[in-house]
């Protein structure tokens, strides 16, 4: 499975390049089963997910050229196919299959899906959304979500999601493009993958308006067409590194990034006492010099951060902002309202040196700094598992950390970006 060796105590100075969205890159490969033409895309980034998926499309027909390690053209075929139930389980995005399926052949049956274990994630926002598109949805007797059309094709309708899902949306996306007639999404997820796939789907022949808000317009269309389209750059990857250098007392300017999706990152970093500023057009400066205080509310009480669906602060980088509170100077209350088992994780930065209150599942009252103290660890899942990495650069001594792949899944190349930051780390295995 590989594991990281980790010598701390060095800051993280350089500069890094950001990859290609991970969320973006799943929903933008599954909806190229919704046209029997050539897609082309660019900016994947080179991760294990990326490549799971692009093996379930082939098992379904689909013709994958690699132009290179960042692009791809993908051709769907027959649309049909056995989906190998170890892949469909290695990665929480097989769940994206289910919408253009559904929409191409009237009918869809798939495994349950896999992917990080950080708690429950709910089918219901998924068959709400396909039900309100006139399908029939059920988990028959071996476990298998089934889902089928009630008419030959999808009828649009007024969809109105209890939750704002990200891949119920997506899904309930690519479903309506096929679907006869008009839809409106309301309550939907509106992060910035979202909105990459509703760009793709429009490049596809597929218009939708509302794109970036709650509610959604999707004109169905009878078939959809090639075309080539860009990834966003991974705004969690960026909030990564900015965590890495905060914590860590380093300098580091961070490339290919989307200023316009990191309003609420800056204010949950500053929150911390981790400011960046803007250097060129796609770049930002994590400088050097910081405050690293935990800020106070106005009344003079201990702040809060917690997470909430986009615009809110990424449920994704709370494991990061908890790992730099530690470094800094004071108190401050993580509150992780989305999964109950995300915050697992902190028992290994307790074992690191960390002081930490896990108040429940869901709260964690962080005081700092501390000296942090290199330790063997285990990856429970990607963003937890960047977040130790983070901790063992800012321990002193060396870390092991162990189930790797979970990291691997959605940071690429994540060690030779580190070594060129002039980190000690060395990917064993």
């Amino acid at each position: 499975m590989g594991q990281y060796r980790i010598l701390g105590g060095k800051p993280a100075s350089g500069e890094v390049g950001v990859s290609g969205n991970k969320n973006s890159a799943l929903p933008c490969l599954a909806a190229t089963l919704l046209t029997d033409e050539p897609v082309h895309l660019l900016n994947v980034p080179d991760i294990e997910d990326v490549q799971v998926m692009l093996q379930l499309l082939t098992s379904l027909g689909s013709e994958v050229v690699r132009e290179d390690a960042h692009s791809f053209i993908i051709k769907s075929g027959g649309r049909r196919g056995n989906l190998e139930k170890s892949l469909v389980e290695t990665v929480r995005g097989s769940i994206l299959l289910l919408g253009p399926l559904l929409a191409v052949n009237g009918q869809v049956t798939l495994d349950p899906p896999g992917g990080d274990v950080i708690g429950l994630r709910r089918l219901d926002t998924h068959f709400i959304g396909l039900g309100n598109l006139q399908a029939d949805c059920r988990i028959n007797e071996s476990g298998e979500i089934c889902i089928q059309a009630r008419k030959s094709r999808l009828q649009g309708g007024s969809v109105f999601l209890d939750e704002a899902s990200v891949t119920a949306t997506e899904n309930v996306l690519m479903a309506a493009s096929l679907a006869e007639g008009e839809s409106i999404v309301y309550n939907a997820a509106c992060e910035p993958h979202v909105q990459d796939l509703c760009l793709l789907l429009g490049r596809m022949g597929c218009p939708i308006e509302g794109i970036g808000s709650n509610r959604l317009y999707i004109q169905g269309q009878r078939r959809l067409h090639g075309c080539e389209f860009r990834l966003g750059s991974d705004y969690m990857e960026v909030g990564s590194f900015i965590g890495l250098a905060g914590a860590s007392g380093g300098q580091v300017l961070i490339k290919n990034v989307q200023l316009e999706h990191l309003r609420m990152i800056r204010l949950g970093f500053e929150r911390i006492g981790i400011t960046f500023v803007q250097d060129g057009p796609s770049s930002i400066l994590v400088p050097r010099k910081q405050k690293r205080l935990l800020a106070k509310e106005v009344g003079g009480h201990t702040a809060k951060i917690d997470d909430a669906p986009w615009p809110g602060f990424p449920a994704d980088l709370l494991s990061i902002v908890t790992v730099c509170a530690t470094q800094m100077d004071g108190s401050i209350l993580i509150h992780e309202k989305m999964f109950e088992s995300r915050m697992y994780f902190i028992d290994w930065l307790i074992r690191m040196g960390a002081d930490i209150i896990l108040c429940d599942p869901h709260r964690a009252v962080v005081q700092g700094p501390s000296q942090l103290y290199g330790s063997q660890l285990s990856s429970p899942d990607v963003r937890a598992g960047m977040a130790l990495v983070i901790a063992a650069v800012c321990a002193q001594g060396e870390s092991r950390i162990q189930n790797i792949y979970q990291i691997e899944r959605g940071y690429e190349n994540l060690s030779g970006k580190l070594q060129a930051l002039g980190l000690d780390i060395e990917r064993l295995g």
